[in-house]
């Protein structure tokens, strides 16, 4: 008997390049998640106007997103992929949920402190970022939604905000939860922090060769003589290079850590014969899109009538149940 195949929901914000942090936390994942659900994969591009970008700058991180995840697996045939913004019923779902949410329950949301303790603008958006979040989940009626553990509370908010609704006008909404993926670790940035755009220490998918090689080069490290024994366990190039290879060539690079004798320039030189052997393929689908952008266009669109097939169910079934029809 076949697993019951259950809708997935994930979105990504096209705040920038795309890098190996993104790739293994998110992108991966959810391509592997298409071929056992039903997977609708959003382009956040409403959540990216909170930091307020340049719309030129937006419409094309927008498309590159799109791009990637296409040169990266992702199968149009089985997945959903759609910009946010083509589906007004996120917007009119957000408003009903917004008149159910207590103050104090976005107060309590560590993200929105998180960021302003970063230097973000306070605004309203961020604010209810949670709320929107909702929204994108519950108006397709989602089983599963994967995040990081950063995430979770607003996925707990998500399933708060459908409770709240259903005890009071009936059992409309799905009731979501959350999927954390334990075994993907945190991906270091060539600065040994978690690899983020906002730290500037990322190691991009689909960037210039010779700028990737530098990065790689630049992995900090410490300072052990390169004839002595290392600890894999500390190193983060080695962090990197465990993600990307077999079981069978990261274990062979482990013991040439612990025997002395190897530098780390040698380490990095395999995450990079590493690292090209991964994703050159993926950057050979990828030019083949960039140069195709009516087929990228076109898949966006096709992906976004069917996200709001389900959404205008949904909302038939929410606006009966709130007194709008």
């Amino acid at each position: 008997m076949s697993a019951v195949r259950k809708r997935v929901l994930s979105g990504i914000q096209p705040s920038g390049d795309l890098h190996l942090g993104n790739y293994f936390g998110m992108m991966r994942p959810a391509i592997e998640l298409q071929e056992q659900h039903d997977c609708f994969y959003f382009i956040a591009d409403y959540h990216a106007l909170t930091q307020l970008p340049d719309p030129a700058a937006l419409r094309e991180r927008s498309r590159n997103v799109a791009i990637d995840f296409l040169a990266c697996g992702l199968d149009p045939a089985k997945t959903v992929l759609f910009r946010q913004s083509d589906v007004p019923q996120v917007s009119e779902l957000m408003w009903v949920l917004a008149c159910l949410t207590p103050l104090g329950l976005l107060e309590r949301c560590h993200s929105y402190k998180d960021k302003i303790a970063k230097g973000l603008s306070p605004n309203h958006g961020l604010f209810s970022y949670p709320v929107l979040m909702a929204a994108d989940i519950l108006v397709y009626g989602s089983h599963i939604v994967p995040v990081g553990r950063d995430q979770k509370q607003h996925v707990e908010v998500t399933r708060d905000l459908a409770i709240r609704f259903n005890n009071q006008y009936g059992e409309v909404l799905t009731i979501p939860d959350c999927l954390i993926r334990e075994e993907v670790a945190v991906v270091p940035g060539v600065d040994g922090e978690k690899m983020s755009k906002s730290y500037g220490n990322t190691i991009e998918l689909f960037g210039d060769p010779k700028a990737i090689k530098a990065k790689i080069m630049r992995i900090v490290t410490d300072s052990t003589p390169m004839e002595a024994p290392k600890d894999p366990s500390k190193c983060n190039v080695f962090a990197l290079y465990r993600l990307l290879a077999s079981e069978q060539e990261t274990e062979a690079l482990r013991q040439r850590y612990l025997a002395g004798g190897m530098g780390y320039g040698h380490a990095k030189q395999a995450l990079h014969e590493k690292y090209t052997e991964c994703f050159k393929p993926f950057a050979d689908r990828r030019r083949e899109l960039a140069d195709n952008p009516d087929r990228v266009e076109g898949i966006l669109q096709d992906g976004a009538a069917r996200a709001r097939a389900e959404a205008t169910k949904t909302m038939a079934a929410v606006r009966r149940a709130i007194g709008l029809v």
